[in-house]
C-alpha cells in the first residue's frame, strides 16, 4: 500500500500542471468483439515440466486446429480530464479427440477471463494525444484449471497515452501481482508492463487492429517454478465488414514466456479467420427539449 501511495504522490505535480482546456464527456458501451475464430495453433517446448504444470493453458496445449469463442467488451466513461474504462475479455477453446479404439482426450488451447478497470487522467493534450497517469486493477482467471485454475490480481500504476484516433492506448506501468493459483495466501510478485491497443482504418469497411503487452517480473515472495519471468503477448487482425456490424478477416496471435524453472522459452502461435460482431453504444442520456 505504501508503494502505491508513493506513486500517487509522484503524479500530483502532473495534476497541478495540467493545461486548462476541458475535454468532452462520454459514456459508451463498446462491444469490441463477440465472435468465433477458427485457428491453427502451434506450441513449442510444452514437454518441459515447468510448462506441463503451468496454470496458463496457452502453454499446456498441443498443436492443433480448432474453433474458439471470443467476447471482448468495455464500458467507457469520460468526465472532463478523467477516463474510466471497465473491460471484460473472455476466450475459450477446447478440442475433444476420439481416436478409434482409444479413450477420448480433451485439450484446452485457450481459456482466459480478464476483468480490468482503468482510471486515467489527462494532464496534457497535444496532436490528438492525451497524456497522463493511469491506475489499473486487473483480475485474471480461467473457466477450467489445467492442472490449476489461474487466479491473479494485478494492481498497477504508471503513465499512458490514450484516446487518439489511431493509438487508443500506449502505456508503461509498474505491476504488483497477488497470485492465488496455488494457495489462499497469495504469492506476491512485482515487475513492469508495457502495452498497446491500436486501431487503423485502411479504407471504408476495412480496419487493422493490434494489441498486446510485455510483462517482466523482478521479484517474488516465494519460489514457484511455473511462475513467469518474462511474458509477451501480441495480437493482430483485420476486420473486413461483410454486412452492417458483422466482420470477418484473418488474425494472428503470438505469446511467448520464460518460466523460472525452465531452460527455454515456450511459445504459442495461432493464426486463422475471425467472424465477429462489434458495435459502439452511446449511453449518455440526451435531454428532451420542451415543446413550450
Amino acid at each position: 500500500m505504501r508503494k502505491f501511495i508513493s506513486v500517487l504522490c509522484m503524479f500530483l505535480p502532473c495534476v497541478a500542471m495540467a493545461d486548462a482546456a476541458p475535454h468532452d464527456d462520454k459514456f459508451n458501451f463498446n462491444l469490441r468483439r463477440i465472435g468465433i475464430e477458427w485457428n491453427k495453433t502451434n506450441v513449442t517446448n510444452q514437454d518441459e515440466k515447468a510448462y506441463q504444470d503451468s496454470p496458463v493453458s496457452a502453454f499446456t496445449a498441443t498443436s492443433q486446429d480448432m474453433f474458439k469463442g471470443v467476447f471482448d467488451e468495455a464500458v467507457e466513461y469520460g468526465k472532463d480530464r478523467f477516463r474510466w474504462d471497465n473491460a471484460w475479455f473472455v476466450e475459450y477453446g477446447k478440442t475433444t479427440l476420439r481416436p478409434y479404439g482409444k479413450e477420448k482426450t480433451t485439450d484446452e488451447s485457450a481459456d482466459k477471463i480478464l476483468f480490468s478497470s482503468d482510471l486515467a487522467y489527462s494532464c496534457w493534450e497535444l496532436g490528438g494525444f492525451k497524456f497522463g497517469p493511469i491506475f489499473r486493477a486487473q483480475y485474471e482467471t480461467e473457466f477450467v484449471g489445467n492442472p490449476k485454475r489461474n487466479k491473479v490480481l494485478r494492481p498497477n500504476a504508471g503513465l499512458t497515452l490514450f484516446d487518439h484516433d489511431i493509438i487508443k492506448s500506449l502505456y508503461i506501468v509498474g505491476v504488483y501481482g497477488y497470485d492465488f493459483t496455488y494457495t489462499d495466501n497469495p504469492i506476491s510478485k512485482y515487475g513492469m508492463e508495457a502495452g498497446w491497443r491500436i486501431e487503423y482504418e485502411l479504407r471504408d469497411g476495412v480496419k487493422f487492429l493490434t494489441d498486446g503487452y510485455y510483462r517482466r517480473y523482478f521479484g517474488y515472495s516465494e519460489y514457484v517454478y511455473t511462475d513467469f519471468i518474462r511474458d509477451l503477448e501480441a495480437n493482430a487482425r483485420m476486420d473486413i465488414r461483410i454486412w452492417n456490424n458483422f466482420n470477418m478477416g484473418p488474425y494472428i496471435k503470438y505469446r511467448v514466456a520464460k518460466a523460472r524453472g525452465a531452460e527455454d522459452y515456450s511459445s504459442n502461435t495461432s493464426m486463422g479467420i475471425s467472424f465477429s460482431y462489434s458495435n459502439l453504444f452511446n449511453l449518455k442520456s440526451v435531454p428532451i427539449e420542451s415543446e413550450n
